[in-house]
């Protein structure tokens, strides 16, 4: 995954996080700007206003921020998070290290709030279906009977308790993969250190993942919504001051087999990857928060999302569906600016 540059003032969120500054030619190099792989993915950190004696010390700390809550909440590494999983696979109570407790509790109240349909608990599912791996897997997509096999266990987030750092775990087939709320979760974690570090105006991606700090200078951070079937900016949103937004579509981990696309966000309640969506955008206070709810929108699909969002207390949504109908609320209708000479046949969809 690369920076493309492209002639706008914009961000892009979905697929490829692009940073743009010209209007008529390509930015020149930026010393406030730093861009590295961690967590399987482009991560990019944009400073505004920070003196340039400062700037060197601030990215290596948030890099470092990154690569350390990448390790800690792999879920197939020998992390914090691993060795939770390790404990997981036998029913009983034992320690966790301080670390993962706040996103697991976070985790816990999202998956209860969204009717199980965001559920970290199918870790086992996602490792059958080869979606664990930066390695994207090449098919065939898995035997049904043992994806049957493995939704008979019914692993759930509510699944265990958690008391301080003691976790008190009843289903041995729980094994937690924080894919739909990690990168969120860490773009968040990240914006609070900076700020502690008297930044206060910056923008930190990680793929579909955005938090803005302040503004960019007179003017919010303008972020770019990708098409889910191309990789152009069909629409923008202006982020305020400690909002984040986070997309999910079909487009960012999938396979093609015998004709037919399979991507890695899965239907706990299926086994197989959610139908009938292509992509949602949401925007939130909190970046793992938004992260979670695009993942459980994104399985609600055209018909269920808008009670799932209520629930999540999610207001502004933007969902597009794989017959490519634009579905959005009421509150992400009042933002969002479409860059098309002209407007989408869209419907706006009021939440319960």
């Amino acid at each position: 995954m690369r920076i493309k540059f492209i002639p706008s003032r914009l961000v892009t969120v979905g697929l490829l996080l692009t940073l743009l500054y010209g209007c008529d030619k390509l930015p020149s190099p930026r010393e406030d700007k730093e861009s590295f792989v961690a967590m399987g993915t482009l991560v990019e950190i944009d400073l505004y206003g920070v003196k340039v004696s400062e700037r060197p010390r601030i990215l290596e700390l948030a890099h470092k921020d990154f690569d350390y809550l990448d390790y800690a909440l792999h879920a197939w590494r020998a992390g914090s998070l691993g060795r939770v999983n390790q404990m997981m696979s036998a029913a009983g109570e034992f320690s966790a290290n301080p670390v993962v407790i706040p996103i697991l509790q976070q985790a816990q109240s999202l998956s209860r709030q969204s009717d199980g349909l965001f559920n970290p608990a199918i870790g086992h599912l996602i490792q059958l279906w080869g979606f664990q791996s930066e390695v994207l897997p090449k098919g065939p997509p898995p035997d049904d009977a043992a994806i049957k096999e493995l939704l008979a266990q019914q692993p759930s987030m509510q699944d265990f308790v958690i008391k301080g750092v003691r976790i008190a775990n009843s289903n041995p087939h729980v094994r937690i993969d924080l894919g739909a709320i990690g990168k969120g979760y860490a773009v968040e974690k990240v914006a609070e250190h900076l700020r502690t570090l008297g930044v206060n105006n910056a923008l930190i991606g990680a793929a579909g993942d955005i938090k803005a700090i302040g503004a960019h200078g007179d003017r919010p951070w303008k972020i770019g919504i990708q098409h889910p079937r191309n990789k152009t900016a069909f629409a923008s949103v202006e982020l305020q001051n400690n909002e984040a937004i986070s997309t999910s579509g079909d487009y960012e981990r999938f396979y093609d087999y015998a004709g037919k696309r399979y991507h890695h966000i899965i239907d706990p309640r299926s086994g197989y990857p959610a139908e009938h969506t292509a992509s949602v955008t949401v925007i939130h206070s909190n970046a793992a928060t938004a992260d979670a709810a695009a993942t459980a929108l994104f399985v609600a699909g055209p018909e269920l999302w808008p009670k799932i969002a209520k629930q999540m207390g999610i207001e502004t949504v933007l969902l597009i569906d794989t017959q490519g109908q634009i579905l959005l609320s009421p509150a992400m209708r009042d933002r969002i600016h479409f860059e098309t000479a002209s407007v989408p046949a869209l419907q706006v969809v009021k939440l319960p």
